[in-house]
């Protein structure tokens, strides 16, 4: 052990004498001494003087000891208040009573304490709890460690350490790590009153500012108004240090269920600092007249609103969409009669759709009233409401037209069935086959306007398979440039990195021909059309257009004009149905809300771009297949199907329609199969109860009253079970998928179908 640490261990060791232990030993030394001055001369006496003696000096020796280590201490003391005297943070020496003996000039000017004042008394108004952190703390340092807690005041946020100088004495320190408060700055630093008030309307907090105006803490809102509820942007009546005074109240959301509530001062002789209050207050407010004129609004409201928030302007000529006259809301308001007191309009001006929440609220102003809009965007809230709404309407849209569809393609069976069936009795030099002709033509050109209506509810039959975007588009070129014409290019640029995705590729090319035929209608006088193909990988999710695409691989595919453009406000209804900018007769409006529904089917996106006389750029994304172990498309047999024979099977036909029955039973007689029918599937069952009856295929609709296809013909199979199924239906093939898994040997055919497609269908199925 080194001299100085023996030194300081023994000062410390004498240093925890107490005084009562000093006192005990000098009446001792003097007692025993004053026994050998009385006592008679002689050994005794002389023993008793020198034990006297020898207790007397050591009194002397221990008191001077132990000053020596007060002083000493003292002066280390000394020195580290020296040291921090001139440091920027607040810090006390305080012994382990808690009393303070040193602090510096930082703590003197910010806490109202003097030396010997307690450390609780000190932090009395700048803690909530000043005595319950002084021991935490305390208690932490006592086993020779630095203890320290960050904690939130409202002076902001403060770092409370505490340094053991000793067992009897620390060094308490106060730095400052920051600010808090809304928007990043502490609430002291604003110079309006506010206070903060939680979900049971209790005020949490209050800043230097509110403390001032109501002279002192005030923990609830009735201890403050007069009268509650209080209204934002209204006028109330507050209980401040001066008595009863005027004030306007704004409310503003501070976040985990907190409010922040503002106290302007009302109109009055201080009206330069009510309008500098006014302009400084972090919540859009307009002042307007009666009659809507804007008479003034603060900095929050016109970078809220743009340029066209003017003093002088009407409040109609900033904001649209109220759905009755403005007039009405502004009387109402001003005659307290008014109902609803928000509602949600757009802002005029630019092309950007933004949405603002409005409250209105009646004041006095010079003595004539007034009203005070109060305004918060609500552009996101309105967004996320639109895309609620739109995907609603396209759910609604997409039923009406898959329903439509189903009814549609059993009429357009009986149709073009009957039409087949007059056909075979009629030679093409017959006065009528030509008319017959024209039906059969227009029944299918129906047919295609039906599967438009079921690719945009995206109920149509898709036949998906692996396609390679650039092998689609080069065998599709030469059809596309014959459909631009002459006064139009056709320009494609691909990528050679394209990966594999997977589509039906009769519909990809229904698709991009849409797309197409509309940028050449776009140009009139002619132009270029580009298809540009490329590989995009997302890092990231892509939110566009009220949608997210996930992060991914994606094959993107363009196609850009340089035609006429389309207006801002039209980009948001180019997909729906019917939808359409061209004249009566040139347009269907189908085509888009095809390629929406077909793209949308297949698991991809479909975004568009446009600038009015500038051009239209539609951008295709599909998501790269992961698995590409399979080739990259089927190849296709072509055969000649050899000529059905007659009268070789029974064939039970189910269907509700009758004329699609009719039709169906004829085509298959003709063809010479034994024909049963039946309108339900209930009597298909009550036949199949005949066990002399042999069957050698069922066909049947999928939809019918009662039970269903899948439904009936499992429970045949039962007993059957080597009889085979083709399923008829308008609807299309996936809402047959499981049912269909679960059935051995049978097929699927989409209504409308024509009488070759059935009379092949059966023949293979029994083939």
């Amino acid at each position: 052990m080194t001299h100085s640490a023996l030194k300081a261990g023994q000062i410390g060791r004498i240093s925890r004498i107490g005084a009562t232990q000093l006192a005990i030993l000098l009446i001792a030394a003097v007692a025993i001494a004053s026994i050998g001055v009385v006592s008679s001369p002689g050994p005794i006496g002389l023993a008793f003087l020198a034990a006297g003696s020898g207790l007397a000096a050591a009194f002397v020796l221990l008191t001077g000891s132990k000053l020596l280590a007060r002083l000493k201490m003292g002066n280390v003391a000394a020195t580290i208040a020296d040291f921090v005297e001139n440091d920027a943070s607040p810090s006390f020496i305080v012994n382990d009573d808690g009393e303070v003996l040193r602090m510096n000039g930082a703590a003197r000017s910010a806490y109202s304490a003097n030396v010997g004042d307690t450390l609780t008394g000190a932090f009395r108004n700048t803690f909530a709890n000043a005595g319950g952190l002084i021991f935490r703390l305390k208690t932490k340092a006592q086993n020779g460690s630095v203890a320290a807690e960050d904690l939130v005041t409202r002076q902001g946020h403060l770092r409370v350490a505490v340094h053991p100088m000793d067992r009897k004495t620390y060094l308490w320190r106060l730095e400052p790590i920051g600010r808090g408060g809304l928007n990043g700055q502490g609430s002291d630093g604003l110079s309006l009153p506010m206070l903060i008030i939680g979900r049971s309307r209790t005020i949490l907090h209050m800043n230097e500012a509110a403390r001032e105006l109501l002279g002192g803490r005030v923990k609830s809102l009735d201890r403050v108004f007069t009268d509650l509820p209080v209204e934002s942007g209204a006028l109330a009546e507050a209980t401040t240090a001066q008595g009863k005074a005027k004030v306007v109240v704004s409310e503003v959301e501070a976040g985990v269920g907190r409010t922040a509530l503002y106290l302007l001062p009302a109109p009055g002789p201080e009206a330069e600092n009510s309008r500098l209050f006014f302009n400084e207050l972090p919540v859009a407010l307009v002042k307007v007249a009666p009659d809507g004129v804007v008479r003034s609004f603060n900095k929050e409201a016109a970078n809220l609103v743009g340029r066209a928030l003017v003093n002088g302007a009407h409040l109609s000529d900033v904001m649209e969409g109220l759905g009755r006259p403005l007039s009405d809301w502004l009387a109402e308001t001003i005659g307290g009669r008014a109902v609803q007191t928000t509602e949600f309009m757009r802002l005029r001006g630019d092309d950007s759709e933004v949405f603002v929440q409005v409250a209105l609220n009646r004041i006095t102003d010079d003595g004539e009233p007034a009203i005070i809009a109060v305004l918060s965007d609500a552009t996101e809230l309105k967004t996320l409401e639109a895309q609620f709404v739109q995907s609603q309407k396209m759910q609604a849209i997409g039923q009406l037209a898959g329903g439509v569809a189903h009814d549609f393609n059993n009429l357009l069976t009986a149709i073009s069935g009957h039409c087949d069936l007059l056909l075979l009795r009629h030679d093409q030099g017959d006065a009528d086959y030509s008319d017959l002709v024209q039906i059969n033509q227009n029944a299918n050109r129906a047919a295609a306007l039906v599967g438009q209506l079921l690719a945009f509810s995206r109920k149509q039959t898709l036949r998906p398979e692996v396609l390679d975007m650039r092998d689609t588009l080069s065998d599709l070129t030469h059809l596309l440039n014959r459909l631009v014409g002459e006064k139009v290019r056709l320009n494609l640029s691909q990528d050679t990195t394209l990966q594999t995705i997977r589509a039906d590729k009769r519909q990809l090319e229904q698709v991009l021909m849409n797309l197409v035929v509309n940028a050449r209608d776009a140009m009139p006088n002619g132009g270029e059309i580009r298809i540009e193909t490329e590989s995009v990988n997302l890092t990231e999710p892509l939110d566009r257009d009220r949608v997210t695409v996930p992060e991914g691989q994606y094959v993107c595919v363009r196609v850009i004009d340089d035609g006429v453009g389309i207006p801002h406000d039209k980009l948001q209804k180019v997909f729906e149905p019917f939808y359409t900018t061209k004249r009566t007769g040139e347009g269907t409006g189908l085509g888009l809300s095809t390629a929406y529904g077909i793209v949308k089917q297949t698991g991809g996106f479909i975004f568009v771009d446009s600038e009015l006389g500038s051009g239209t750029q539609f951008t295709l994304m599909f998501p790269v297949l992961e698995e590409q172990s399979a080739p990259l498309s089927e190849p296709v047999i072509t055969y000649d199907a050899p000529a059905p024979k007659h009268g070789d099977g029974v064939i039970l036909l189910v269907e509700d329609e009758a004329p699609v029955r009719a039709f169906a039973s004829r085509a298959l007689r003709l063809r010479g199969y034994t024909v049963l029918e039946a309108d339900s599937a209930e009597a298909a069952l009550k036949t199949l109860e005949d066990e002399s009856l042999s069957v050698d295929l069922f066909v049947t609709d999928v939809v019918m009253p009662g039970k269903d296809g899948p439904s009936w013909v499992r429970e045949a199979l039962k007993d059957r079970p080597d009889v085979r199924v083709v399923f008829v239906s308008g609807y299309a093939e996936d809402r047959l998928t499981k049912d269909q898994a679960s059935i051995p040997n049978s097929v699927f055919l989409p209504k409308p179908f024509s009488l070759n497609d059935l009379a092949d269908t059966v023949h293979q199925q029994l083939h």
